[in-house]
């Protein structure tokens, strides 16, 4: 059993990806022994429309997910009326996880209105996740420079805020050493491992976090899948550690919701 918190439908802004049809995305996921896949939408990125972003996220996982995916809503909050695309997420669509892009809307983490969208996700027991980046730096088009989420006020925001859950993407290329434990410590956060990288990454980054706090996350089909799939086979791990990592971790975080 696979557990994958970090996949996306729909395409990519800037050029094709292999897989990225919601088909051909299902039977690599399903080929890959994944069970059940957290997806979010590549058009939750740019398009100012989340509204119809959401509804054809929820479509497109009813129609091809077969029960694999659950669609993870995108949210806004620097676009008017963005409270109404969460409350939608949470009272039409039936999710419990959302997925923020601070970078490419356009807000930082001290931003009023991205604590207020704390509290409000936190008001209706909604999983918050946050893309730290979606790609390397230096692959980014010459028009689209954006820059990596500072993580910086986070902790203070989780400490005032025990129960909401945070899970961020796209994040252990990042964090590492203090700020990673600091952030660790301050409240219900885990990480995904799509952007980790070293041999035996995995394993050298549970000296630092607890396994309770890592998921598994392939950051697909934007990653190819085998990269995080390798990632959890080269670390000497054990059967506990791995099904913790694999699928224990988020059904308990989905569960406590």
């Amino acid at each position: 059993m696979i557990t994958d918190v970090n996949v996306n439908l729909s395409r990519w802004p800037f050029r094709r990806l292999p897989y990225d049809e919601p088909a051909q995305l299902v039977r690599k996921l399903r080929n890959s022994k994944v069970t059940s896949a957290w997806a979010g939408s590549f058009d939750g990125l740019l398009h100012k429309d989340i509204a119809a972003v959401n509804q054809r996220l929820v479509e497109d996982c009813q129609t091809y997910g077969d029960g694999l995916l659950l669609p993870v809503g995108s949210v806004n909050p620097t676009l008017p009326a963005w409270q109404d695309d969460l409350r939608r997420c949470h009272e039409q669509h039936g999710m419990k996880v959302i997925r923020l892009h601070p970078n490419y809307h356009g807000y930082t983490l001290d931003d009023p209105k991205f604590e207020e969208l704390l509290d409000l996700s936190g008001e209706r027991k909604l999983i918050v996740q946050i893309a730290l980046k979606m790609e390397d730096e230096r692959t980014h088009h010459p028009l689209m420079q954006v820059k990596t989420v500072d993580s910086s006020p986070l902790a203070d925001q989780l400490k005032q805020r025990p129960q909401l859950k945070m899970i961020l993407l796209n994040s252990l290329r990042t964090l590492r050493g203090a700020s990673l434990v600091n952030l660790a410590n301050a409240g219900d956060v885990s990480f995904e491992i799509s952007m980790l990288e070293g041999i035996g990454g995995v394993e050298k980054i549970l000296k630092t976090i607890p396994v309770e706090k890592l998921l598994f996350g392939s950051h697909f089909p934007f990653f190819y899948l085998e990269s995080s799939l390798l990632k959890m086979q080269e670390s000497e791990l054990g059967n506990f550690r791995s099904k913790a990592i694999l699928f224990e971790n988020a059904a308990r975080i989905l569960a406590e919701q």
